[in-house]
């Protein structure tokens, strides 16, 4: 079983990327994937790709060792390939193609989920890019089960797969779905039966029984997992067998590497010319700090008490001490 960190937009960044590797140490996951790179209508330069994918800088990997995948958003074969290449030629691992995302504003402008509608345009991005970086490159695709319903589905199953992608992702939701509960596992395996590229199941997948029922109903061994792992960061390991359960204690102290991190009081080896490429403001940072533990409310009784406690800070500092105190 192959387990993947999510994509997820404002969520999965370098610092969680970071933190969640960490925590779930060099064998637990098999490798990330950045939140999407928008390309409208240019060659993107270099520093954006290292905005969005710090590791690069680090071989392609987290501090913790694991491989990070770049994942492109967007509708022009030509220039999606084009910066892929470029992706390649910064070190980028493999290189991800977004045709998941729901977000009206994306979709507006024929990027992510949208694209399920021109199975011939999903088509013609898989091959383009596959042609632009080399072949020891990966190349994959993230969707959704369709726009508003599942009738195209095998069709861009089979656009991927004959494009050459090397596996394909499926979000187990439908555009017009959201992300409503619940994931429609049971669908995909439809695709599981019709193309033979791995498959990775994707959607609410946040504890070992939601895993097991995602394997059993979906017919994929491998699974993507996103909030779970955010949620619960002892859930992978879980996952892999251990008997293990951080306690509280434990993850107070990877609430501050978190902090650290994104404060810049960290070292990491993400600099170009001596300066980080990482820039975070104040608020930022806090607001950052707030989303997560909000999330992790949702697993830990204890972090409900500590954010009763922090909501209306807005100092980094006086949230760090706050922490150390608990």
């Amino acid at each position: 079983m192959k387990i993947i960190l999510a994509p997820m937009e404002g969520l999965t960044d370098v610092y969680m990327r970071d933190v969640l590797t960490r925590i779930a140490g060099q064998n637990s996951f098999d490798w990330c994937v950045t939140e999407f790179i928008r390309v409208t209508n240019h060659l993107l330069p270099a520093h954006t790709f290292y905005q969005y994918c710090p590791e690069l800088l680090n071989n392609g990997r987290t501090l913790a060792g694991t491989p990070v995948h770049i994942q492109l958003l967007g509708s022009e074969p030509l220039l999606l390939a084009e910066n892929a290449a470029r992706a390649a030629d910064l070190g980028a691992v493999a290189i991800d193609l977004n045709f998941g995302c729901p977000a009206k504003t994306v979709n507006s402008h024929r990027g992510g989920a949208i694209l399920l509608e021109e199975p011939e345009t999903v088509h013609a991005i898989i091959a383009e890019v596959r042609k632009a970086v080399p072949r020891d490159i990966p190349v994959s695709a993230k969707m959704r089960l369709g726009v508003n319903d599942h009738s195209r589905m095998l069709d861009n199953a089979h656009a991927v797969e004959s494009a050459g992608a090397n596996w394909l992702t499926v979000h187990a939701r439908t555009k017009a779905d959201g992300y409503r509960p619940p994931a429609h596992w049971h669908v995909l395996s439809q695709i599981r039966q019709h193309i033979k590229i791995p498959i990775f199941a994707n959607g609410d997948i946040c504890n070992l029984n939601d895993a097991a029922k995602c394997r059993l109903d979906s017919q994929c061994d491998d699974l993507m997992i996103g909030r779970g792992a955010v949620i619960r960061p002892d859930f992978i390991r879980q996952l892999r067998g251990e008997s293990i359960e951080l306690t509280w204690a434990e993850l107070l102290k990877w609430q501050l590497v978190f902090l650290d991190g994104m404060r810049g009081i960290e070292d990491n080896p993400y600099h170009i010319d001596g300066k980080s490429v990482l820039k975070w403001s104040e608020q930022g940072v806090v607001g950052r700090y707030k989303q997560w533990l909000a999330m992790l409310t949702q697993g830990w009784p204890e972090a409900k008490l500590l954010f009763e406690q922090i909501k209306k800070e807005r100092q980094c500092e006086e949230i760090r001490r706050i922490i150390t105190e608990q």
